[in-house]
């Protein structure tokens, strides 16, 4: 319907979805308020129909500021670069239905389309408990069907090849304000072997920046969303930006 919203992503289906919070401004006030505070990256989601106006808004009040991503392919990728997006990212198009399996054809043919240079994969996963160390199952279709794909360093090896950074939205506490995966965390510069990479999902307090730091040796960037004032949750997002000045971080907080 075109308004800002902070949802739990999990929750999304065809008709309905749990809203942590819904924006009297518009999608371009947000997008002036991180140019105006230099946060660039910032993800622009759409969730459905009837969104268009609204990214379109959002990405021509910041060109070359913002990542657009929802419902995107080979066939609308360009649209949108032209819109202003900086990155596109890529989901459902690299996991089609109905075997939900990852399709290096289709990662090839928007990295060809496209430039390697705009293209963010997102590999959001679900933690799955065994008898060893857990393991993180990359999820698709509105989250809610399992792939073929674990994360791992040899099935993330190709995939680097292709694009610029990947996104990691840890499916189980996304959007929860419960607390991080912490091992998916610690996990990920394994996997990813330091290319770049940004973590989203759980996030509660501006300590949650430091944690990752740590955690990740400084290899992990980190979304906030639902626990922003911004958004309607008690985390100050002038404290990140503090935060972010003081450590002079080569890229900034994800938002």
């Amino acid at each position: 319907d075109g308004k800002v919203k902070q949802i739990v992503g999990s929750t999304l289906t065809n008709s309905s979805v749990s809203e942590n919070f819904v924006s009297e401004h518009p999608a371009e006030w947000f997008a002036n308020f991180y140019r105006d505070n230099g946060l660039t990256g910032g993800h622009v989601i759409r969730l459905g129909p009837g969104n268009d106006q609204a990214a379109s808004a959002a990405l021509e009040a910041w060109p070359g500021g913002l990542q657009i991503g929802g419902g995107l392919n080979a066939d609308n990728g360009r649209e949108w670069l032209e819109k202003g997006a900086s990155h596109l990212i890529f989901t459902s198009f690299l996991f089609p239905g109905p075997t939900y399996d990852f399709s290096p054809e289709n990662l090839e043919k928007i990295s060809d389309a496209f430039g390697k240079k705009h293209i963010v994969v997102d590999l959001s996963c679900k933690r799955k408990e065994g008898l060893g160390a857990p393991e993180w199952v990359v999820m698709s279709n509105r989250w809610k069907t399992e792939t073929s794909m674990v994360l791992s360093e040899e099935a993330i090896s190709p995939v680097k090849q292709l694009c610029s950074e990947l996104l990691i939205h840890a499916v189980d506490v996304e959007g929860k304000q419960q607390g991080i995966d912490e091992a998916l965390v610690q996990a990920l510069p394994r996997f990813c072997d330091n290319f770049p990479v940004t973590y989203a999902g759980g996030t509660k307090a501006v300590s949650d920046l430091a944690l990752v730091q740590q955690l990740s040796n400084g290899s992990v960037d980190l979304t906030f969303g639902s626990c922003l004032d911004i958004f309607g949750g008690t985390v100050p997002i002038k404290d990140l930006i503090m935060w972010n000045q003081a450590e002079a971080h080569d890229a900034p907080t994800h938002l």
